[in-house]
């Protein structure tokens, strides 16, 4: 049995939480809490399950002592992007193996000032950090690089993601982390803190994507892009009003010291019917070379009763449970991983 601790109860952790109980493999031995009024709750209580004699806390001290293994990290990305790297390090330190959603998929790209620090508190801990997810996490990192490997010559990698958040009901999620409803009169987000962290997570990506083909990234041209409403828009998680923010579209052109321009877009959007020649499904990948390969990949929610949302968070807790006995038998250190097939 793998001892284990799970950060964060929001909508991810609590998906965390239900695979970590349900697992045979797993004992849960602690929940850190970032709302003072879940401290004290059982952990079977916070997901409808039975009682389990794990209570939640929000004293990261006592996290920090809890004897565990690993610990799902599973908190809401943050402005500043570094703000939850004084956490990490501290568990790191602690002796816990780390298998978190909320970046450090390739902190190299950042510079040694700010990836030593990692990687020097996991070395001193005996442990390993991996960032983990479905994107970043798994498209580019596992599905568009196995891709080339089909390909003679390679010019180009084009990956497109759409989400839809139309049924995603967190008000602090859609409004201020995607950047929808903002006032484009009050400022353009492109130019601000979203823009600086989505550069900054999504980065990691290309900076992985160069390692996996033995480049560099020479450059990173941005090209972001903003949708506005054409009239209020009404949505799960609120009103958009008509000339505000309807959809960002962070776009990055990486061009490789290899000569291969990657092309990463991320389109978060209000309402799909605002863009014309949208393919259907989350992701495309096109991949301009010898042969030219196109990939179209859709992860869909099986039950209509519930939110659509709920497929890519079990999608992306699906790939953290999963990474947990690669990293926890990996060497000390920053762990670039790369998601394995599914075991039962």
């Amino acid at each position: 049995m793998i001892g284990v601790v799970q950060w964060a109860t929001g909508a991810m952790g609590r998906t965390s939480l239900r695979r970590i109980l349900d697992h045979p493999g797993l004992d849960l031995r602690g929940v850190y809490a970032y709302n003072p009024a879940k401290a004290g709750v059982d952990a079977g209580t916070l997901v409808k399950r039975p009682p389990t004699g794990v209570f939640a806390t929000a004293d990261r001290a006592a996290i920090l002592a809890t004897d565990a293994t690993v610990v799902v990290h599973t908190p809401r990305i943050t402005l500043p992007y570094d703000a939850l790297v004084d956490d990490v390090v501290a568990l790191l330190e602690s002796g816990k193996n780390i298998v978190s959603t909320a970046g450090f998929h390739w902190p190299d790209a950042h510079g040694p000032a700010y990836a030593d620090r990692l990687r020097d508190a996991a070395i001193r801990g005996g442990v390993t950090l991996a960032g983990v997810g479905v994107n970043p996490g798994m498209i580019v990192e596992r599905i568009a690089l196995a891709a080339t490997a089909m390909c003679v010559d390679l010019d180009r990698i084009i990956v497109r993601e759409t989400v839809e958040a139309s049924a995603m009901a967190s008000p602090a999620f859609v409004f201020d982390l995607m950047g929808l409803g903002s006032d484009p009169a009050a400022g353009d987000i492109r130019d601000g803190p979203l823009g600086d962290l989505y550069s900054t997570l999504f980065g990691e990506v290309l900076h992985f994507a160069a390692a996996a083909m033995a480049t560099t990234v020479a450059r990173i041209v941005p090209d972001h892009r903003l949708t506005l409403a054409p009239r209020d828009i009404v949505i799960a998680a609120g009103t958009i009003a008509k000339g505000r923010v309807a959809a960002t579209e962070w776009r990055w052109t990486a061009i490789m010291a290899n000569g291969v321009e990657f092309v990463l877009a991320i389109l978060w959007t209000a309402d799909r019917a605002l863009h014309e020649g949208l393919v259907p499904g989350h992701w495309t990948i096109d991949i301009a070379g010898r042969p030219n390969i196109a990939i179209t990949l859709d992860i869909a929610e099986a039950d209509p009763t519930r939110p659509p949302s709920r497929a890519l968070t079990d999608a992306t807790m699906a790939v953290a449970i999963r990474a947990i006995p690669d990293v926890v038998a990996a060497p000390p250190g920053l762990f670039a991983y790369q998601p394995t097939a599914w075991r039962a």
